[in-house]
């Protein structure tokens, strides 16, 4: 750590939520979302780290595609028009799984649309690869960010968390393929976390969760290396 060369170039994290869907009237993720940038500028972000756009998703999987696309382009375009070199993009997609009573980092996706019931809006794959082109519902895409260290971190600052190998086969599952994917073909990073809902761990207590996993990112020592050695000061 030395004061040579030009400062790293920030980190910019994009977060997305998801609306209510059959038998979660109020999703936590929601709300989390709509309340974060305002969250984040009482708490305040460590240097290097900036938060994009928070959006809130509609939770339907072939219906939403579209949107999805348009929402991860975004945040390609918003890099883009800034000055050469100005930093890496970090999508955080939250979703909720109502029977956890821990948060889970997902470390991967699966390429199969299996819904429970039908989606908002009114899909319900059974068996059905999510990109088709992208191999059989067998394949499957990993996050290269490091899902142990960010559990690690997270552990020690007291939270209940835990890795996940399987994000299901809904909605989560399907928007989570989709911007590992899209990760790839454009240079971003993708992670997906499963929180409980408010009446397992309260509001505040997910507030402070998701804050904590924005502030540890200085603490991911590998993402340093995976980014290019551009992201974060280590």
């Amino acid at each position: 750590m030395g004061s040579e060369g030009p400062a790293p170039s920030p980190v910019t994290v994009h977060v997305t939520g998801f609306k209510k869907f059959h038998g979660v009237a109020e999703n936590p993720t929601e709300t989390i979302v709509r309340n974060l940038k305002e969250y984040m500028e009482k708490k305040g972000l460590p240097k290097g780290l900036a938060l994009g756009s928070c959006n809130i998703l509609e939770t339907a999987g072939h219906g939403a595609v579209v949107p999805l696309h348009q929402t991860l382009q975004s945040a390609i375009n918003e890099n883009d028009s800034e000055l050469p070199n100005s930093g890496k993009v970090i999508w955080l997609h939250l979703g909720v799984n109502s029977g956890a009573t821990r948060f889970a980092i997902e470390n991967q996706a699966v390429n199969e649309a299996t819904f429970r019931c039908p989606d908002e809006m009114g899909w319900k794959p059974q068996k059905v690869q999510i990109i088709p082109v992208d191999g059989e519902i067998t394949r499957t895409r990993k996050t290269s960010l490091p899902v142990e260290e960010i559990t690690s971190v997270l552990t020690k600052k007291g939270y209940e968390v835990m890795t996940s190998d399987d994000a299901g086969r809904f909605v989560c599952n399907y928007v989570y393929y989709h911007s590992l994917w899209f990760a790839e073909q454009n240079g971003t990073k993708s992670l997906f976390v499963h929180v409980p809902l408010f009446s397992t761990i309260n509001e505040e207590t997910q507030m402070q969760f998701v804050a904590s996993l924005l502030e540890s990112a200085g603490e991911w020592r590998h993402v340093c290396h995976m980014l290019e050695e551009t992201v974060l000061s280590c």
